[in-house]
C-alpha cells in the first residue's frame, strides 16, 4: 500500500514543481501587470498542491515520528494557504477581466 501511495504522490511532486516553476518565470518576465497577477496566482495555486503532496508523503508514507507529523501539519497549513490565496486572486483577477 505504501509503494501504491509513493507511486501516486511523488509524480504529483514533480509535476506540480514544474508548473509552479513554469508559472513563476512567465510571471516575472511578463510586462502585463495584470498577467503577471494571473501568472503569480497560478503558481501560487501550483505550490499549494506541491506542499499538500509533500505533507501527504510526510503524514503517510514516513514513520510515526512527532517530528515528521508537525513537519507535515505544517505544510499542510501552507498548502491549504496557498491553494486558497491563489484561487481567491485568480477568480478575482479573472473576474474583472475586460
Amino acid at each position: 500500500m505504501d509503494q501504491l501511495m509513493q507511486w501516486l504522490l511523488m509524480p504529483g511532486i514533480f509535476i506540480s514543481l514544474v508548473f509552479s516553476a513554469v508559472f513563476s518565470f512567465k510571471a516575472r518576465r511578463s510586462k502585463d501587470a495584470r498577467n503577471r497577477s494571473m501568472l503569480s496566482a497560478k503558481m501560487n495555486i501550483s505550490m499549494g498542491i506541491m506542499l499538500l503532496f509533500i505533507a501527504l508523503v510526510q503524514l503517510f508514507l514516513s514513520g510515526e515520528s512527532t517530528l515528521r507529523i508537525v513537519i507535515g501539519a505544517i505544510f499542510l497549513v501552507l498548502g491549504v494557504f496557498n491553494l486558497f490565496a491563489g484561487l481567491r486572486n485568480l477568480s478575482m483577477y479573472s473576474s474583472t477581466r475586460s
